[in-house]
């Protein structure tokens, strides 16, 4: 049984930082795309970053560049996400997904589609204060 399992959300001002984790089990991350959602409240889940680790390809939404990055340590089967220079506007729930077919890059096209991943995290908030 594939789980994903967040944590290190909290509330920061802003201009502070975040590190973001997703330990996996049941699944080897290293062999999926995996990818960092978030979703505000009223609004869409949008894709905030993706890796795929056999291809070393990432991919980011435009607003987080330069912020954020998206890591893994395939020893530990966890995904990361470190936030740095962070603003209101990242305010949200942040969620961990995976895809379902192995071996794939995450596609620069369709990285944040949200419909392309099969297993999802409970999420964990993050709220920045201005």
């Amino acid at each position: 049984q594939v789980k994903l399992v967040e944590s290190g959300g909290g509330s920061v001002q802003a201009g502070g930082s975040l590190s973001l984790s997703c330990a996996a089990s049941g699944y080897t991350i290293s062999s999926y795309c995996m990818g960092w959602f978030r979703q505000a409240p009223g609004k869409e889940r949008e894709g905030v970053a993706a890796m795929y680790s056999g291809g070393g390809s990432t991919y980011y939404n435009d607003s987080v560049k330069g912020r954020f990055t998206i890591s893994q340590d395939n020893a530990k089967n966890t995904l990361y996400l470190q936030m740095n220079s962070l603003e209101p506007e990242d305010t949200g729930m942040y969620y961990c997904a995976g895809r379902f077919f192995a071996g794939k890059d995450c596609g620069a096209g369709y990285w944040n589609r949200k419909s392309t991943f099969t297993y999802w995290g409970q999420g964990t908030q993050v709220t920045v204060s201005s």
